[in-house]
């Protein structure tokens, strides 16, 4: 069946970890953008290691990339700078690309990178990932529509990537008490000392659903202050 970018971004909504998460992604991606050859990666928390998923790519091009590709890498410049998905034609001619280091090198002629693109997955105010992209020669580049999809199926992932990471942080006091799944990941960015402005920059949602998801927190939990919320939802973790 035909991959569509609702049923995509439904498969990440559910997702229940991390790795199911990329899994479904990976499944679904390459055709969903007419693409040879895609991948995710994902940094690894402090002290722990990142999370790659490649297709239509050798082993050998993790190592190609990482010692002399990300230097020469303006599209990947773009989006760490910008937090937008961006490809080559944004910043390069046909022509230019052509002879761009990036594209003699090695992604053009060696791995057979006609086109690229690339999007962000972004936490806290920063990035912490990205999904990767290329066309084989033969195929046309990325238009402004792959872009919008892009755009759309990256703001998914980095939310619900920010709340699986929630979920691991943050225990409940009494099995009867219930958080939903977006008061268990605002509650979570209170206690990283966040402010409700850049929460909701953080969740893509405004100001005002972050003010009444914490006074409905709040009433659940009967305590009237945000410390307080964040001390008792961390009672658990010490019982």
């Amino acid at each position: 069946m035909s991959e569509t970018l609702p049923s995509l971004i439904q498969k990440v909504t559910n997702a229940s970890s991390v790795n199911q998460l990329c899994g479904h992604y990976m499944d679904a991606a390459g055709e969903l953008f007419g693409s040879q050859h895609w991948g995710i990666y994902i940094h690894g928390k402090a002290g722990q290691q990142g999370t790659i998923y490649l297709k239509g790519l050798p082993d050998s091009f993790i190592d190609y990339y990482s010692t002399v590709g990300a230097a020469l890498d303006k599209v990947m410049e773009y989006v760490v700078y910008h937090h937008a998905p961006a490809h080559e034609q944004i910043m390069f001619t046909e022509a230019t690309w052509k002879q761009s280091e990036l594209y003699q090198i090695g992604c053009g002629k060696i791995y057979d990178h006609e086109h690229i693109m690339t999007g962000p997955i972004v936490g806290e105010g920063r990035l912490i990932g990205t999904v990767q992209f290329a066309r084989t020669s033969g195929n046309p580049a990325y238009n402004t529509q792959d872009l919008l999809k892009l755009s759309a199926i990256c703001a998914h992932i980095s939310a619900k990537l920010a709340l699986l990471r929630c979920q691991d942080e943050l225990f409940l006091p009494k099995p009867e008490i219930f958080l939903t799944a977006r008061e268990l990941q605002i509650a979570a960015l209170v206690a990283k000392g966040l402010t409700n402005a850049e929460i909701a920059t953080e969740l893509w949602i405004s100001q005002n659903t972050v003010k009444q998801t914490l006074k409905r927190i709040f009433r659940k939990l009967d305590v009237s202050a945000r410390a307080e919320m964040v001390a008792r939802l961390q009672l658990s973790r010490v019982d």
